[in-house]
């Protein structure tokens, strides 16, 4: 039987993993976010800023749909509702309907707002982590950096003290310090991942309104919402 423990420290090489590829795949998003936006605003004025709009939404789509099943399997529960109105109609005014729907755009702002997001926790992970681990092992590979009046180590920039021991010393406890402190700082960073998420990429409400339209319309009492989540 696992405990609390061993649960916490089973979740976070996944946690980790998902913060250091939140890099690569902010960098992706950000960029079809904000070029698929411009260029279909800017080009709207000759109709074909509509497909090129509504391609930029789809991708937001499945990039949400992305977002929402790794949040989900590193929580261990699922997120809140979220609903998608379906385009009627055929070709061109099925394309153009597209973009009245909400969950969309709050998709495609999605990419945009946790970009910022997206590098800091990258940053603060690898330095958590990697650093750490530097620092941890600082004993074993110290003895390859250059010596002399113009290489100063941290722990002699701060006290003056060009021990060698001293500064082994306190490069080992400032590394065990990162790998203490790992596990709750992965842990917050995943969590306000999923805050935002929570925030932009679910909507109780819409998914509410859509659940009793259906069943006032089929006389039915309403279903799950898995139904009303599937975002393709």
């Amino acid at each position: 039987m696992s405990t609390p423990t061993s649960s916490a420290r089973g979740r976070f090489p996944r946690e980790l993993s998902f913060l250091l590829r939140g890099l690569p795949v902010g960098i992706v998003a950000f960029t079809v976010a904000v070029t698929g936006f411009v260029l279909g605003v800017g080009t709207l004025v000759i109709v074909c800023g509509v497909p090129v709009l509504a391609g930029t939404l789809r991708a937001a789509r499945g990039m949400a749909l992305v977002e929402r099943r790794e949040l989900e399997a590193l929580a261990g529960r699922p997120l809140p509702p979220h609903h998608y109105r379906v385009a009627g109609g055929t070709g061109f005014a099925r394309t153009a309907r597209s973009l009245a729907d909400p969950q969309s755009w709050r998709d495609l702002a999605h990419m945009v707002v946790s970009f910022p997001l997206r590098v800091v926790s990258f940053c603060l992970a690898l330095v958590w982590t990697v650093g750490g681990a530097g620092g941890l092992l600082y004993v074993a590979w110290a003895w390859a950096l250059p010596r002399g009046e113009d290489n100063q180590g941290l722990y002699e920039l701060i006290t003056g003290n060009d021990s060698f021991a001293a500064d082994v010393a306190f490069t080992t406890a400032v590394g065990v310090f990162l790998l203490v402190t790992a596990v709750p700082l992965v842990r917050a960073l995943a969590a306000l991942h999923r805050s935002l998420a929570s925030v932009l990429l679910t909507n109780r409400t819409a998914a509410a309104r859509a659940a009793a339209v259906a069943t006032a319309g089929s006389g039915t009492a309403a279903q799950p919402t898995e139904p009303l989540t599937a975002a393709l």
